[in-house]
């Protein structure tokens, strides 16, 4: 489900590859370079050109999808790859018109589903940055604990959240 400023309607919505029209979209989903860098990390490059950002997203290299709703609106980008044993999902985003809708819980579902089964792992992890108390508060309801990163976190007031089944 997911809110308009109206009301709440319900669609289908599947994870499907990244196209560079989804690119061009999630572009614009940020404001500044602190928006970037706490979404895609202190190196991804801002400000940034279609290249740049598309290079910065690692698509070659990094599982990436993009959350569509029935009607093709795109709802929601991520990603994850192999990270200590677990499928470590990251870069995760919803469209800034449909936030507070409970969307996020869609992509962290389908996303680990299909991150689990390709990476053949139960467990799944993320980083989340300490102020992001919706995030946090959003990944806690889908089962997420904090826990402890067995190596330093080059990233200041990051925390480490893992998930496993059961």
């Amino acid at each position: 489900m997911y809110r308009t400023s109206r009301d709440c309607v319900r669609v289908v919505m599947l994870l499907t590859h990244v196209r560079n029209t989804h690119i061009k979209e999630i572009m614009s989903w940020f404001l500044n370079e602190k928006e970037v860098h706490a979404w895609a990390g202190p190196n991804f490059r801002y400000p940034y050109d279609f290249n740049s950002f598309k290079k910065g997203l690692k698509l070659d290299e990094i599982n990436s999808s993009v959350l569509l709703a029935d009607d093709n609106t795109l709802m929601a980008f991520g990603q994850f790859y192999l990270r200590i044993g677990c499928c470590h999902l990251g870069r995760l985003v919803v469209n800034p018109e449909y936030r507070g809708g409970g969307i996020v819980a869609t992509l962290i579902t389908q996303l680990s589903e299909l991150g689990q089964l390709t990476l053949a792992t139960q467990t799944c992890s993320l980083f989340v940055l300490a102020h992001n108390k919706s995030a946090i508060k959003a990944y806690k309801k889908l089962g997420f604990v904090l826990a402890d990163y067995p190596e330093p976190i080059p990233l200041a007031n990051c925390l480490y959240m893992t998930k496993t089944p059961g």
